[in-house]
């Protein structure tokens, strides 16, 4: 019997005041603001914040202790309490099977799972849960068998609370981890989310609250680091972001009400975390959802409908909306069709919520609502595959979509607004039509600029002048997210003008925008920033250092300084961050990638092979991984093999122009000149303004002695870059070339 547990001392800060240092407010704890606000206290107890964790006790632990079984793909674990404490008996490291102390609940309702002590300051979220209505023991994945070396198991990174989780559970968490022995020191003021979870450190309250009412000075706010009264809606709402929302961190949240992209990345409207409507798929909590809505344009808060401190809801069913909207107008079957009783029983056809709040389960029982408020939409169901309210939450999913779309069409009219749905979906298809409209989008001041900076990723996809001019006028955006964006999507080979067109941003007022700033400028010669634009740029740069060191218990932060490095001409450094990504998760095949183009440009090519050949089969679906072998065997004198792994690569994407641009060439070289020509016409189709693959085709075509086809080419490259020389060479070029010779 193994029994894992560390101190909690070494896990938790106690809650009492501290000493302040030079003037900065220090966090005091939940328990010095009762006294004063009493109400407000009182409302937050037994609050969803309140029992966002907890110490493991008879009064926390809500599941089932008694020697209760459960067993999942073959593995059988126990519960089991003694001496006061809880134990799971279940698959650990390696698979194998011993006994885990639990030292903390996390969560109430409608789950409650339970954290377990690891070495190295780590605690891990047991992949059993308790589901608290149903009084059951559940597994996290169902459907899935996770075998212990699988990212995902409750052993591993996905289910570590340091890094995952306890940044929204906690008050004042500072992570602590140290890369170099890969192991954390995790603190924490409150042990739950507490009133300086949102107010700030609140030290300089609590002394300002102590001084007499009369002689007390007028302070700004009371002493409160973060007012939330008389601030902005959108302020306000940014209050709540920090937690309720799928994002990237940058760092400890010091709880001080800084601009929210000081502190992390939002996530855009990404395929995988949302439909291409903007619809939630993956769990991506309420923010992204909240900033594509209506509400949010109309200065609507998160606290106009929930208690700030209870967190519940102010008002049950359809009258909480009619807070603000008419009863008259919409409350009414002339406006949702749907009748409060059907066949006699109560109908909830008529909530609003059912229409415009569709909720969607995670962690299997946890059923969230999509705060962006949206119209049903089955026509849009019909176009591009998203889900409609009609079809979902068990309304009328036995009906076919079509029934749904005649039934809107007859009580609202055929017209349709446009949705940028139809944009995304197109842009995720890789249509090459879509250009226009993704710059439109993205150039659209009235849509959210959630909306917006997705376009402008999305945009990376298509190169060319619109697309360029569109991300280089964000970024002169007021807006930080579309100027972070548009950094990280804008191509310019150009260093000068890359410098030229970014080192201004190296000291934007904006964190996320210095830090991408940064990351593109890592492989400018020095030469091309001025004296002053060197100095941003080594401040950003440790910055950015500082920011990745945050989070280098994850892989992608190892390679995202492998990246830096390698752009840096660090190449030593770059394969010592790789391997480290590596290390964490020998998956991450981006990093592997990444490495074998390092150790391909070191002539490494064996190795870099062999990785790329690992890439290839664990993610036969990822098409670079066969496009840059074929690369490297092209340069390794394997010609043939190098041909079936660009045709691979074709296959998996078939709108991949670059796959078809080499296989083209490459098939030229070994004579197969029909094959050569299907490639490189193919690559044509999909970059038709390409200047590259103009040339190769014409290029080919003046070989075979087709003039005409040649001639037709050189044509299309004046009418799409009349400024390049080379299509007016080319067509002379054809022009003075002898006509082939007759055939017999």
């Amino acid at each position: 019997m193994i029994v894992l547990a560390i101190p909690l001392s070494l896990l938790r800060r106690p809650s009492a005041p501290l000493e302040e240092a030079d003037d900065r407010p220090t966090f005091v704890g939940t328990a010095a603001c009762r006294d004063c606000h009493q109400t407000a206290y009182d409302g937050w107890r037994g609050s969803d914040h309140d029992l966002a964790m907890a110490e493991a006790t008879d009064d926390t632990v809500l599941g089932d202790f008694d020697n209760a079984e459960f067993e999942h793909f073959g593995v059988r674990s126990q519960f089991s309490k003694r001496d006061g404490k809880f134990f799971i008996w279940t698959d650990g490291p390696g698979g194998e099977l011993a006994e885990f102390e639990v030292a903390y609940t996390f969560g109430h309702d409608p789950l409650q799972q339970y954290l377990i002590p690891f070495p190295g300051g780590r605690l891990q979220a047991s992949h059993l849960a308790w589901d608290v209505p149903r009084q059951r023991w559940f597994h996290l994945y169902p459907d899935q068998e996770i075998p212990p070396d699988d990212w995902l198991h409750w052993t591993r990174n996905a289910q570590n609370w340091n890094g995952m989780c306890a940044e929204c559970h906690s008050t004042n968490l500072i992570k602590g981890y140290d890369p170099e022995s890969d192991s954390y020191r995790t603190t924490w003021s409150d042990i739950d989310v507490g009133c300086e979870a949102c107010h700030g450190p609140g030290s300089r309250h609590v002394a300002w609250a102590g001084i007499p009412p009369m002689a007390r000075p007028d302070t700004p706010d009371t002493g409160l680091v973060v007012p939330t009264r008389d601030i902005e809606p959108a302020a306000l709402v940014e209050l709540c972001a920090p937690c309720h929302s799928r994002r990237a961190e940058l760092g400890d949240y010091d709880h001080t009400g800084l601009t929210l992209l000081d502190h992390m990345v939002p996530s855009l409207l990404a395929e995988g975390l949302y439909h291409a409507d903007g619809q939630i798929l993956d769990e991506v909590y309420v923010y992204g959802s909240f900033l594509q809505s209506k509400m949010y344009t109309r200065d609507v808060t998160c606290s106009d409908c929930h208690d700030s401190h209870s967190l519940a809801l102010k008002k049950e069913g359809n009258e909480l909306c009619l807070q603000c909207h008419q009863r008259e107008v919409y409350d009414t079957s002339d406006h949702h069709f749907h009748k409060k009783v059907h066949e006699g029983a109560p109908s909830d056809g008529a909530l609003c919520v059912k229409c415009h709040m569709v909720e969607q389960p995670y962690m299997v029982i946890d059923w969230r609502a999509d705060h962006s408020y949206r119209v049903p939409r089955p026509d849009l169901s019909v176009e591009i595959g998203t889900p409609n309210a009609c079809s979902q939450g068990g309304c009328h999913d036995d009906r076919p979509i079509q029934w749904s779309v005649e039934a809107h069409r007859k009580w609202y009219g055929q017209a349709r607004r446009p949705h940028y749905g139809t944009t995304f979906a197109a842009a995720r298809a890789d249509d090459p039509t879509v250009r226009g409209e993704l710059v439109r989008l993205a150039d659209n001041g009235l849509q959210p600029a959630l909306v917006r900076a997705t376009a402008l990723g999305l945009l990376e996809r298509y190169p060319g002048e619109a697309a360029t001019s569109s991300l280089r006028s964000a970024l002169f955006s007021d807006d930080p997210l579309l100027r972070h964006t548009a950094i990280r999507s804008l191509a310019v080979p150009d260093p000068a003008e890359r410098a030229s067109l970014l080192a201004p941003l190296l000291s934007d007022p904006i964190r996320a925008v210095r830090l991408a700033s940064v990351s593109q400028l890592a492989g400018v010669p020095r030469e091309n920033l001025k004296s002053y634009q060197q100095a941003a740029f080594d401040r950003a740069l440790e910055e950015y250092r500082q920011t990745m060191a945050y989070s280098l218990d994850f892989a992608n932060s190892g390679m995202n300084l492998g990246n830096l490095y390698a752009n840096l001409g660090q190449p030593n450094d770059a394969e010592r961050y790789y391997r480290l990504a590596l290390q964490i998760d020998d998956l991450f095949f981006p990093a592997k990638m990444n490495l074998a183009v390092l150790l391909s440009g070191q002539g490494r090519n064996p190795e870099a092979e062999t990785l790329l050949r690992q890439v290839v089969r664990d993610y036969p679906e990822n098409p670079d991984a066969p496009y840059s072998l074929g690369l490297l065997l092209v340069e390794m004198g394997r010609p043939d093999e190098a041909v079936d792994e660009l045709r691979r690569a074709v296959t998996i994407e078939p709108r991949n122009a670059r796959a078809h641009y080499n296989l083209g060439l490459l098939l030229q070289q070994l004579g197969r000149v029909e094959e050569a020509e299907r490639a490189l016409r193919g690559a044509a189709e999909l970059q038709p303004s390409s200047l590259d693959v103009l040339y190769a085709l014409a290029d080919h075509y003046l070989k075979r002695g087709q003039l005409e086809d040649a001639a037709e080419i050189a044509e299309r490259m004046i009418a799409a870059h009349p400024e390049e020389r080379i299509g007016h060479d080319l067509r002379k070029l054809v022009e003075n070339s002898p006509p082939p010779p007759a055939m017999n």
